[in-house]
């Protein structure tokens, strides 16, 4: 709670009896004084009957018991009241949690940010809104975080460890909002069957309650957020209200059962031979069952991913591999648990990026441009006590040779299996350690096997302090030496002030093949500081923030391979915009030939070269944004100049939004010289938030392509959906499309049964 603008640890107690959707007796708070009590508790409300979801809020139960309406300010004041009052209430009955809140505006609803109806995007996170979290075992560490916005939009996601958020966890709830004179109105309703947790009487959940005024920047909570936390504070688990007095009706089988039906008509005309309008059909289902309250096993047969969106083109004008986010569901649940070495989530630095990954999903099911079938696999994920266990086995089926691909990987690709296996404990209050082991059956050497098994360690002391580190090992047939990998880091992440100091090294023949290397070969040593005021007699600028930062990389040979030293200055306005000043000092050692380019290839040799970037981003949440950046400067032995608008979004209607992507390199080389495009759109539009269809069209002059995806979804039945996906990619000349390379038309259905 807060009384004054500082941090307040009064405890607010609501005491009620059963009801038929309303208490049988008015409660009175209990309030401590201020100062006196720890953190906020608060107890929930038991019904005796469901709610009527209609986001009114005309029950009884809203008059007769008193709201959490105390909520402070964690951004732009920290500590402040909340400049918008809110009225939420938490209830449950024996079938539902629910969350309803009354979210008064002094602005009219011409000003409300509300202009997405999708689920799960990231532009709903920049939208009015209103969320809870709960941490159901009460660890600290872990949580479940629902929210929604003025249209009734959906965002859910899990977290473990305060910041390793998973999007793609999405569950069964249903959300309805309503308007009134002065603000707007939500009620939440989320069965038990879509949250882990211990049966019982009595039972205590952590409890974060979130209001955002998204057009003043305005973060809003029920205890106090510190600001250095920034957007992620409702995953902050550690510093959430405690919720009491939960009747817990005794947990279900757990049981779920999904499947699919397919059909496709595929048409490629890069096989050998072609392939047009071949039809397919096929089925498969997946598994889920609770084994405990909190461990749960996955088992799928015949996996099919045909309705995920294709990957975002991305340029790369360095020599090392680039990483491709996944986007299939069934790797998508529960991935922290398997995350290993994990950095603080904070971290976004180019010395971050080359961290090595012992599991990367992506090794499972693709081999390049080519989708290898999973025939069958399963998982088992969650905590047994204080350890986190995740075991994880999937076996893949045969490929033939494809003839003719333009890529690489057509090779013939035999059954393999690939095994994950991950342990770690906590410790302290918001620490861990921990231990990995991955194995694939067939290496992609073709000789033997491959493992990979290291330990690691994160601890968070204090607030803003960590310290973090892991010792990691691979095996391949006949390669038993330079095969490790390890790192270390210290990080504080005030809000005024921040340092970053980080070691890492990785061996010649460090190879996780069930993992994702960027650079092999190298020791690296990094270290970033950086000062960040809050200028109080600026009243349109929120923060300024100088940083330095110097990295340097030696290769096994003991040679300086890299080297930058940056300066950055970024100013925040109190709108959200943000415009940003970089300019680095670099030096690149080849040690064989650079193919930068199709036609262009940098000889052997040392670069000195030195470069300026500026960008100007819009906040997200004005119906037009984006940011617009420019390169100038030196590039190897020549020039580059670039041009960029990314992240970009036009709201035409509440409905529908465009999404272009364009970026333009202009590199002039002796060796020669090129000009890299790549020009991306997403339109979508949301015909309720259980139906939209989306368009995504890009185009790189790197493999001259153009490519389309079409894909419209409809999740007719809580938890089961309909897909109709149109995929297409075709040759070009200069930006023209010529030729059709393959073509795909897939309708798959999915039906979920709970038990």
């Amino acid at each position: 709670m807060k009384g004054t603008g500082v941090a307040s640890t009064a405890t607010l107690l609501i005491c009620v009896g059963m009801a038929h959707a309303q208490p049988s007796a008015t409660p009175t708070p209990q309030v401590t004084p201020p100062h006196v009590a720890p953190p906020l508790t608060l107890r929930a409300v038991p019904l005796q009957s469901p709610l009527r979801l209609d986001g009114r809020l005309d029950e009884d139960v809203y008059s007769s018991v008193p709201p959490i309406s105390e909520f402070i300010q964690s951004l732009p004041k920290e500590g402040a009241p909340a400049s918008e009052r809110t009225e939420a209430w938490v209830l449950f009955d024996a079938d539902n949690m629910y969350v309803s809140a009354r979210c008064w505006d002094s602005a009219p609803p011409e000003q409300w940010v509300a202009n997405e109806l999708r689920r799960d995007t990231n532009q709903l996170r920049q939208n009015d809104t209103f969320g809870v979290m709960f941490d159901t075992f009460h660890d600290h560490r872990n949580g479940f975080v629902f929210y929604t916005n003025p249209l009734g939009a959906r965002y859910d996601f899990a977290f473990t460890d305060e910041g390793n958020v998973n999007p793609d966890w999405n569950q069964v709830w249903d959300v309805r909002t309503g308007r009134f004179d002065g603000g707007w109105t939500m009620e939440m309703a989320i069965p038990f069957k879509s949250l882990r947790y211990r049966s019982g009487t009595e039972e205590v959940w952590g409890l974060q309650l979130r209001r955002v005024v998204r057009r003043k920047n305005e973060f809003d909570y029920i205890t106090l957020i510190p600001m250095a936390v920034g957007f992620g504070g409702i995953s902050r688990a550690s510093e959430a209200a405690t919720l009491m007095g939960l009747q817990l009706p005794k947990a279900s089988r757990n049981l779920e059962i999904k499947p699919y039906g397919i059909s496709s008509l595929t048409t490629d005309r890069v096989r050998t031979p072609a392939v047009v309008r071949d039809p397919g059909a096929t089925g498969g289902v997946d598994v889920k069952y609770g084994i405990t309250a909190n461990l749960t096993a996955d088992f799928t047969y015949n996996t099919d991913f045909a309705q995920v969106e294709v990957d975002e083109q991305q340029v790369n004008l360095t020599r090392f591999n680039l990483f491709f986010p996944e986007k299939r569901e069934f790797f998508l649940e529960n991935r922290g648990i398997l995350d290993f070495g994990r950095a603080p989530a904070a971290q976004s630095t180019s010395a971050v990026f080359d961290v090595p990954s012992l599991y990367y999903s992506r090794r499972i099911g693709l081999s390049g441009s080519r989708t290898v079938p999973v025939d069958a696999g399963g998982r088992v994920t969650g905590k047994i006590g204080d350890f986190a266990v995740g075991m994880m086995h999937l076996q893949t089926g045969d490929l033939p040779p494809a003839a003719g691909a333009p890529t690489g990987g057509s090779a013939a690709i035999p059954t393999t299996g690939f095994t994950v296996l991950r342990l770690r404990r906590d410790v302290l209050r918001r620490s861990n350690i921990g231990a990995m082991f991955t194995n694939r059956s067939r290496s992609a050497t073709g000789r033997g096997s491959n493992q990979a098994y290291g330990v690691d360690a994160l601890f968070a002391l204090y607030r803003n302090v960590s310290l973090s580190g892991y010792l990691a090992q691979t095996q391949n047939e006949n390669v038993d030496r330079d095969n490790t990998s390890a790192r270390a880091a210290f990080d504080y992440t005030g809000d005024r002030y921040g340092v970053n100091l980080h070691h890492a090294r990785v061996g010649q023949n460090f190879n996780p093949e069930v993992g994702f290397v960027r650079r092999r070969n190298f020791k690296r040593s990094f270290a970033m500081a950086r000062f960040s005021p809050r200028p109080e007699r600026i009243d349109f600028v929120r923060k300024f923030t100088y940083e330095g930062s110097f990295d340097y990389v030696l290769n096994g040979f003991g040679q300086l391979e890299s080297r930058e030293l940056a300066g950055r200055f970024n100013t925040e306005l109190e709108n959200s915009d943000q415009f940003t000043v970089q300019v680095s000092k670099q030096y690149e050692l080849l040690i064989r030939p650079f193919p930068i380019a199709s036609t262009v290839t940098l000889p052997v040799g040392g670069y000195h070269f030195n470069d300026v970037q500026v960008s100007y981003g819009f906040g997200q949440q004005r119906r037009a944004s984006g940011t617009a950046s420019a390169q100038l400067g030196q590039f190897y032995d020549g020039t580059i100049a670039a041009f960029g608008y990314t992240g970009a979004r036009v709201s035409l209607l509440k409905p529908l939004s465009v999404e272009p992507t364009v970026t333009l390199n202009w590199v002039r080389l002796p060796a020669g010289d090129f000009t890299q495009k790549l020009f991306r759109a997403r339109t979508d539009y949301a015909f309720s938030p259980r139906m939209f269809v989306s368009a995504l069209v890009q185009y790189s002059s790197v493999d001259t392509a153009l490519s389309s995806n079409l894909r419209f979804r409809w999740e007719y039945h809580p938890g089961s959906e309909l897909f109709i996906v149109y995929t297409d990619e075709r040759e070009t000349i200069g930006t023209l499309a010529s030729g059709l390379r393959n073509q795909a038309v897939v309708v798959k259905v999915t039906r979920l049964f709970r038990f």
